[in-house]
């Protein structure tokens, strides 16, 4: 049944699971573009869409809200948050601060001798790289939304390597968030094939190198491109 931005309805599932099911449809809808900023929505809208209660549909649209990718409108229900220029610019900054002191645990020494954890993080390593090289395919070729698929995976995995769950999901909602921001602007652009940074492996190169320097001067690289690419149609 089309609805809001054109999803269909969910199969059916357990009610465990209906509440992530319907927050993770929506993050989607607005990650593709299809929920606009500002874009208003009832609780009654998105259960009549799903056919389920109200209440999951409730809880998701609270646990998006806490996320930053809806706000709680008074009396009318809820809408697609609008980040500003300014806001993308505050995101890079927070993850690169992040990802820096992660990239530093990643490429620390190992307790000596320890060859078995030595060959557990290299095999970590080359999973997110082959994670990298789908990205970098799907930047080279322009499709936005494959990208963002791989990309959030991508450095979920990497951040995961760091043995903290908060911070890899501080750093997941982030760039989640980054992206939302980023996709209100890049929908204008009517070609993105090869404009898109396409450098996951290189950084996955640095770490596997136990290079964080080289890492770093990466990932700065990537926040010059992104922002640049963002500002281009946000002023054009």
């Amino acid at each position: 049944m089309p609805g809001i931005g054109g999803v269909g309805r969910i199969g059916a599932v357990t009610r465990s699971t209906l509440r992530q099911q319907i927050a993770d449809a929506l993050r989607d809808e607005v990650l593709a573009g299809r929920l606009q900023p500002g874009q208003e929505f009832t609780v009654k809208e998105i259960a009549e869409q799903y056919g389920v209660s109200a209440t999951p549909v409730r809880e998701a649209l609270v646990d998006l809200s806490a996320q930053g990718l809806l706000d709680a409108v008074q009396h009318r229900g809820f809408e697609v948050h609008a980040y500003s220029l300014d806001d993308y610019r505050g995101m890079l900054e927070a993850r690169s601060l992040v990802t820096d002191g992660i990239f530093h645990r990643l490429v620390g020494p190992l307790p000596t001798g320890d060859t078995a954890a030595e060959a557990r993080r290299a095999t970590a390593l080359a999973g997110v790289r082959r994670r990298g090289e789908e990205a970098r395919r799907a930047a080279t070729a322009g499709e936005l939304n494959i990208l963002i698929g791989y990309d959030l995976r991508f450095w979920r995995e990497l951040s995961t390597l760091f043995g903290n769950a908060y911070l890899a999901d501080f750093v997941h909602r982030l760039r989640v968030q980054c992206w939302v921001c980023a996709v209100q602007h890049l929908r204008r652009v009517t070609d993105l094939r090869g404009r898109l940074w396409s450098g996951h492996t290189d950084l996955v190169d640095a770490l596997a190198g136990r290079d964080p320097i080289t890492a770093h001067e990466v990932v700065r690289s990537y926040n010059a491109h992104s922002l640049t690419l963002v500002e281009g149609p946000a002023t054009g």
